[in-house]
């Protein structure tokens, strides 16, 4: 019974986690400007890895390995939202303008 539950609870987490990694990919394929795909790329992207990690440390049990995961999973969550931060502040110091509906109307091709 206790394996069965393990087992549908590391399907689901690794769905999710698929689920938020292509919800992030698409995002940065779609978005228009640095800033959103900044956005999308932190946020998605660290519950879609942070969910799959999870997966794999209830999936390995109580082992060494395990705790290397969970240490993983925390550095993934302090990194990735730090580095959109990193890419958002530069592209804000180098001068790029945020999307807005008006840069589109202008004539302006969208990326």
């Amino acid at each position: 019974m206790i394996e069965s539950i393990r087992f549908w609870a590391i399907v689901v987490l690794v769905a999710f986690g698929l689920f938020f990694t292509f919800v992030s990919a698409v995002g940065v394929l779609r978005l228009p400007d640095i800033y959103a795909r900044a956005h999308t790329a932190s946020q998605t992207d660290t519950l879609g890895a942070g969910l799959a990690l999870a997966a794999v440390a209830l999936a390995l049990g109580w082992q060494q390995a395990t705790i290397y995961t969970v240490l993983l999973l925390f550095f993934v969550f302090i990194t990735n939202p730090t580095a959109a931060h990193a890419i958002a502040r530069s592209a804000a110091e180098t001068g790029i303008d945020p999307w807005t509906k008006e840069s589109d109307d202008e004539g302006g091709e969208s990326p």
